[in-house]
């Protein structure tokens, strides 16, 4: 089975083709400003230099930052009706409360809440108020939103109130596209609520630009299906893509530790993946990228739903280098994808991080006479900020006191040093530059349960969260042969009846008729 993998950065857009578990011709691109003519560059290069008739490609897996970009940039973002189910509580802080104005202003499509939603045992707070749910169904109907999120107090707890509703705004609005906030988020109704929001929010954009995906795989004659890589290192069909583009948030990093785990046959370790613009870390548990457990800020929007947990620094290949008093500073500018026209080495006025790695020849890139002239001194207190710039950032991801493996990939990973405090050595790997490519073309489908259950004892809620995990992942397209759990957590609620506990459960397995 042959698979294309593409993954999208701010600086460069990556491609490989694996045949099997080799990798036979891999690509490395600028990203340019509309990103998809970055992808269909990468496309054609890489399917030129493996020489392999575009037929044999039976999967291809994308890692697009179109969606996060989208909120991040407050482009492209469709309005969305919010209902909220929950009064009499809840209603001194209504939906949009915590959002910055300017993107509230974009997406705010109407806020209306009904009686509704649980007690944190169990108990209704209210009945759903159906008739009230219509009505808003109704003006949603009269503004002509074409997207809508339902949230409900403790709903990943009881999540019947957002299905009635949901089923209530269908009968009204067939054609509208729905998200429920227990489908994607945690306990914590504010930040599950802004999850459900930014993913209602996208679903314009995520048909548009898979759309386009699409089609620029029918004209280069490759009809295999597509995935988009998950931020969990996984991936997720096309259509469920389109309904869960947040899934998306990070998934470059991610892609990026699965294909260093992948290179380096290693399972466990931190990971430094090093692009033109950031500097991304993580750690690796059982050949996956660890998981944050705390709310996560996306584009001022504070959110609890399933992320990476990663360091991010402004440190790149394009990093501009400014010297002033006599100390350095390293990013976080940077000039990203323009460096081959805005540093030095490529005839540029910009002094970046690479041509300081020219002048130490630690690089061979662009025309070394062009910066011969850097002096020793700028260049050995460069380094030296570097150093430290990457050691603080390792040493905040640590778990624990002691040493750790540190895998360095990315197109910049030459800047990381030999030796790094806290590091015991630090592994470098054949196509590493092109890890997070590799990470999207050899991923798998994952299946996640993360719910609270009562009544059932641990086995029985442990048992039954397994159960529901693997039937997501066989519905994703996962071989169920090939299924394995990579990691579980339950956790007892005491204040709770029933020996309740939140059981979160992950699976992963090959793509059915994989490799």
């Amino acid at each position: 089975m042959a698979r294309l993998g593409i993954d999208v950065g701010g600086t460069n857009t990556d491609a490989v083709i694996l045949d099997g578990t080799a990798i036979i011709a891999a690509a490395k691109v600028t990203t340019t400003e509309d990103v998809t003519g970055g992808i269909l560059t990468a496309l054609n290069r890489v399917l030129a230099d493996a020489a392999i008739d575009p037929g044999r490609i039976d999967a291809v897996m994308i890692g697009t930052t179109h969606f996060i970009n989208a909120v991040i940039q407050r482009r492209h973002l469709s309005r969305v009706a919010v209902l909220r189910i929950g009064l009499p509580a809840s209603a001194s802080l209504p939906p949009f409360v915590d959002w910055p104005e300017d993107l509230a202003a974009l997406v705010n499509g109407g806020v209306t809440m009904v009686e509704g939603g649980h007690e944190y045992d169990g108990r209704e707070i209210m009945p759903l108020d159906e008739r009230a749910v219509r009505e808003a169904a109704e003006q949603m109907k009269a503004s002509q939103v074409s997207a809508a999120a339902i949230s409900s107090i403790f709903s990943p707890l009881k999540p019947a109130g957002e299905e009635r509703a949901a089923g209530i705004i269908r009968e009204i609005l067939p054609g509208i596209k729905l998200t429920q906030s227990h489908t994607l988020g945690r306990l914590g109704l504010l930040e599950r609520e802004n999850a459900a929001i930014l993913n209602a929010a996208l679903f314009e954009l995520a048909e548009k630009t898979i759309g386009s995906f699409e089609q620029a795989l029918r004209s280069s004659g490759i009809h295999g299906r597509l995935f988009i890589t998950q931020n969990d290192g996984t991936v997720m069909p096309a259509e469920q893509a389109r309904q869960f583009p947040i899934l998306s948030f990070a998934s470059g990093a991610t892609n990026s530790m699965r294909g260093a785990a992948f290179l380096s046959d290693l399972q466990d370790g931190m990971v430094i993946d090093v692009g033109g613009t950031t500097t991304d870390i993580g750690a690796l548990r059982r050949g996956f990228p660890r998981e944050a457990n705390a709310a996560v800020r996306i584009g001022g929007v504070r959110t609890l739903f399933r992320m990476p947990d990663l360091s991010s620094i402004g440190l790149g290949g394009g990093s501009h280098i400014v010297q002033r008093g006599g100390r350095v500073r390293v990013g976080p500018q940077s000039v990203g994808y323009q460096l081959t026209t805005e540093a030095l080495i490529f005839g540029g006025q910009q002094l970046t991080a690479s041509d300081i790695a020219a002048a130490d020849q630690q690089l061979q890139l662009g025309d070394p006479a062009l910066v011969r002239d850097i002096g020793s001194e700028i260049i050995e207190a460069t380094r030296a900020e570097i150093k430290r710039m990457l050691a603080q950032a390792i040493d905040s991801m640590k778990l624990e006191a002691g040493q750790v493996t540190l895998l360095a990939v990315g197109g910049g990973a030459f800047l990381v040093p030999a030796d790094l405090p806290g590091v015991d050595r630090v592994v470098r790997v054949a196509h590493g530059d092109v890890a997070n490519a590799v990470g999207a073309a050899m991923a798998q489908i994952s299946g996640e349960t993360d719910q609270v259950f009562q009544d059932m004892g641990r086995s029985g809620a442990l048992a039954a969260a397994e159960k529901m995990a693997v039937e997501r992942a066989v519905g994703a397209g996962a071989e169920p042969a090939s299924i394995r759990v990579v990691d579980v957590e339950d956790t007892p609620i005491a204040y709770l009846p029933g020996d309740a506990r939140r059981v979160r459960v992950r699976v992963v397995g090959e793509l059915a008729g994989g490799l």
